[in-house]
């Protein structure tokens, strides 16, 4: 984790943790670094196991820390792997992003080789499904 005084901008985060991370099978690694509405960053990386499904996202990882350290809200995400294009979370990903954050939050995606694509949460999950389904009037 890191505060946010630190002038190191979230792609700069998550560029320098996507470099521990565990994908032995793959070879594709990931960063996520977070920004909580306290302005503590965090940060998480994939971590793959031999049996596929039981391996974790970088956005997971870096939702967990965040989590651990005491915060709830999502203000900014950054997202970087070694790919042509930007990469963009996957859908359980997105799914957890929304859990923790509102629509209009700002979504950084990018490439090791500086492309950058930014996004909301709402534009990468259309139709998210919320705690408003749960509750009855």
């Amino acid at each position: 984790m890191v505060k946010s005084g630190v002038l190191m901008s979230l792609v700069d985060t998550a560029r320098a943790v996507r470099e521990k991370a565990y994908a032995p099978y793959s070879n594709f690694k990931v960063g996520a670094a977070i920004r909580a509405t306290s302005g503590t960053v965090y940060a998480g990386v994939n971590v793959e196991n031999v049996a596929y499904p039981e391996g974790t996202c970088a956005e997971a990882g870096a939702i967990a820390a965040m989590i651990a350290g005491g915060d709830t809200r999502i203000a900014e995400v950054a997202v970087i792997a070694d790919s042509p294009i930007p990469v963009s979370p996957c859908g359980g990903c997105r799914q957890k992003l929304a859990e923790f954050s509102d629509g209009s939050v700002k979504v950084t995606l990018a490439t090791t080789d500086g492309l950058l694509h930014q996004t909301t949460v709402a534009d990468l999950l259309p139709g998210v499904f919320s705690a408003d389904y749960m509750t009855r009037t």
